[in-house]
């Protein structure tokens, strides 16, 4: 299919995807890849570690202590992000720094720190929850639609 593009083209137009082709920056895939790895499992251990000091030190459950976690996972990388830094992971970890607690986190604060000159109910609280409200009503509709699914089939094994 590309090929019957590229005939399609006139001669300038394939020249330039030539001369484009051995232009263009070769990404290291294998090399990123290893550090998303990494650094998503460095953030998963600092929430197990999180966890584990919620369970000994909080009298909170095993199955308790999960929300406490990403509460805390969320306000460290809103500090973070509010200091600069989790940017600078970002660019270093690419899909690594984006484990949906924390890349969550990092794009509601974004988006409240780049329109905080609009002031703080319809610049900071309204372009926060753009992309915050989507997200919980997601959220918020699939644990209901388990929910659901469970509860039927409970009722039906109970039967």
């Amino acid at each position: 299919m590309a090929n019957k593009k590229k005939k399609n083209l006139p001669p300038a137009a394939q020249r330039y995807q030539e001369f484009q082709k051995h232009r263009e920056t070769k990404r290291p895939l294998l090399k990123n890849c290893v550090k998303a790895f990494f650094v998503g499992g460095f953030i998963c251990f600092i929430g197990q570690i999180i966890s584990t000091i919620y369970v000994y030190f909080f009298d909170f459950t095993e199955q308790t202590a999960g929300n406490p976690t990403v509460a805390t996972l969320i306000f460290i990388t809103m500090f973070l992000t509010g200091f600069g830094v989790y940017d600078h992971i970002g660019q270093f970890a690419g899909a690594g720094s984006t484990i949906p607690v924390t890349g969550f986190g990092n794009s509601v604060i974004s988006a409240a720190i780049e329109h905080r000159s609009e002031g703080f109910i319809l610049g900071v609280g309204g372009n926060m929850f753009k992309l915050a409200g989507p997200v919980i009503v997601y959220g918020v509709f699939s644990a209901f639609v388990i929910a659901l699914i469970k509860t039927i089939i409970i009722q039906w094994g109970g039967l």
